[in-house]
């Protein structure tokens, strides 16, 4: 798997309707299934996802969806109903599952946030915005060329590399150094507050937030 590389053209955006379900809110978490990717820095949307869909009682519990090849949890929260997946397809394709997703539930994009790592952010701080660029992170990479770029990304820092000529492939696919790892349940109650805020709002501001105490 490739961590930094040149993206390509996307494809043209998918369009998607409403036919008037505009209460609908996915928060997507990306990461990479199974025990060998527990715990690393690449599943820390996978891990914030699961602190969200835990302190959350009105959220079910995970159960996998085949067909849109994800795990799955929902809600209803204040007047929104939310989806909330863990794209199974490993990262690199996670623009599948997304994809699937909101076609089926004809939700629109800005209804859209995905919490994933970013490696050009410093440990200790989450940065929110919707659209831009993938910054070299291929799960992004494919939600955009599935998708287009106009969904809200909540952006977890997990840079610099240490030691600085490690491969990023590499790096990204550790576990969090031990300093980090005592940070780690403030970094999740962050986040779920960021989603929070998202979902009563219905809009994700471009702004940095620490969470280092």
């Amino acid at each position: 798997m490739s961590w930094l590389q040149k993206r390509p053209q996307a494809s043209m955006p998918i369009t998607y309707y409403t036919s008037g379900q505009n209460n609908i809110l996915i928060l997507v978490g990306l990461g990479n299934p199974g025990n060998k990717y527990a715990g690393t820095r690449h599943n820390i949307g996978f891990d914030c996802l699961d602190h969200f869909v835990a302190k959350f009682s009105e959220m079910s519990d995970w159960v996998g969806k085949n067909d849109l090849k994800c795990l799955f949890s929902s809600g209803r929260i204040g007047e929104s109903q939310v989806i909330a997946i863990k794209p199974t397809t490993y990262m690199n394709l996670s623009g599948e599952s997304v994809a699937s997703v909101l076609g089926f539930y004809k939700a629109q994009l800005e209804h859209l946030v995905v919490v994933h790592d970013e490696l050009d952010i410093k440990f200790g701080q989450i940065r929110t915005r919707v659209g831009g660029q993938d910054a070299g992170h291929n799960g992004i990479k494919s939600i955009s060329e599935h998708i287009g770029e106009s969904f809200g990304r909540i952006r977890i820092g997990i840079g610099p590399k240490k030691p600085p000529e490690i491969d990023s492939a590499d790096f990204v696919l550790q576990k969090f150094a031990v300093d980090e790892e005592k940070q780690l349940n403030n970094l999740r109650m962050e986040c779920t507050a960021i989603l929070s805020e998202f979902i009563y709002n219905k809009s994700l501001p471009t702004e940095t937030r620490s969470f280092i105490v």
